[in-house]
């Protein structure tokens, strides 16, 4: 179980929060808490496909998210996460894609409080892993300043008691999950207004947060911050001083080069297991974002991954593209 700390973490995304990018990341930030893609609980329950659970131990602290809405699923779904070893079980109620909510799951859930509460305590009767809800503060035409209070209440009740609230609506018709992330406003205020009528509950703040400075001043209030597209597409930007200036630790003298140099080893391992070169590489395209060099970086990297027998050299070729630019 995590403490009660501050937390910042990289919200779970789709195609993006691999197991290849928490690695890249974890060596950026030793204490972001980094969570998986969704992970069905039908996928895992009825589908046996439990090598989505797969995740290194250099990942910790990790936390996986499920998807799903039918209680007995998702408990059984978090017993096969807690038994691989993760740091923390989510729920989704925030995704607004098609595809999840034909599935009844996501920010759908956020029609149905009383079913997400026999959800999380059927998910924490069976395991003794920390359970947590992502959600955002309404769907449609809902009231957020009505229906989150009552959410917050009925998950609190259910046994929940650590939040991430994405702050802003979710449509779901009308709108594609993009304009989702994008069109519906911020209502960051709600959520500062949430912690002082919860103050027991740990709450993050996800939505909207490009840069760590932004983020920085929620904590005089808040809990906790979750970096989605922006700790993805400039992964050293965000993570780089978090545990320094969030966490209290050392600077870690790590630069951009050293991380890259430290993935070498990971990506050998990968490509000798049958693995390809861009399965890894496309996550760290943003790793010199706003650096000179970094379109260098970036165009070695798109081309050359996929090419036959591409390798980690090639990392080292965009790597001295890099240095060259810099130096110029």
């Amino acid at each position: 179980m995590l403490n009660a700390d501050p937390i910042v973490s990289v919200a779970p995304m789709m195609d993006w929060t691999d197991r290849h990018c928490r690695v890249f990341h974890r060596l950026i930030s030793t204490r972001a808490l980094l969570y998986t893609e969704m992970v069905t609980a039908p996928a895992l329950v009825r589908g046996g496909a439990h090598h989505l659970l797969d995740f290194s131990p250099e990942e910790h602290p990790v936390a996986v998210q499920l998807g799903g809405s039918d209680p007995a699923e998702l408990a059984a779904a978090a017993t096969l996460c807690a038994e691989r070893g993760y740091d923390e079980i989510n729920l989704n109620v925030g995704c607004p894609s098609d595809r999840v909510q034909s599935g009844c799951f996501g920010a759908v859930l956020m029609e149905r409080p009383g079913l997400v509460a026999d959800c999380v305590a059927a998910m924490i009767r069976a395991q003794p892993v920390e359970v947590t809800v992502k959600c955002r503060i309404g769907v449609d035409d809902q009231d957020p300043a009505t229906v989150l209070p009552d959410f917050l209440t009925r998950i609190r009740d259910a046994g929940v008691s650590r939040i991430a609230i994405h702050a802003r609506k979710a449509w779901l018709q009308g709108l594609s999950p993009k304009e989702n992330r994008d069109i519906p406003p911020l209502d960051y205020d709600l959520v500062h207004a949430m912690k002082e009528r919860f103050p027991e509950l740990h709450i993050s703040l996800n939505g909207g947060l490009e840069t760590l400075e932004a983020g920085l001043p929620h904590l005089e209030t808040l809990d906790g911050l979750m970096y989605g597209r922006a700790a993805y597409h400039q992964p050293w930007d965000i993570l780089s001083e978090v545990d320094a200036r969030v966490f209290g630790c050392a600077p870690q003298p790590r630069s951009r080069a050293d991380v890259v140099h430290a993935m070498l080893p990971y990506i050998e391992a990968h490509l000798s297991e049958g693995g390809k070169l861009g399965q890894v590489t496309r996550h760290m395209l943003g790793l010199f974002a706003g650096q000179p060099g970094a379109r260098g970086w970036r165009r070695i990297l798109s081309e050359g991954a996929h090419k036959p027998g591409a390798g980690p050299g090639l990392l080292l070729d965009a790597l001295s593209a890099v240095a060259m630019a810099q130096a110029a």
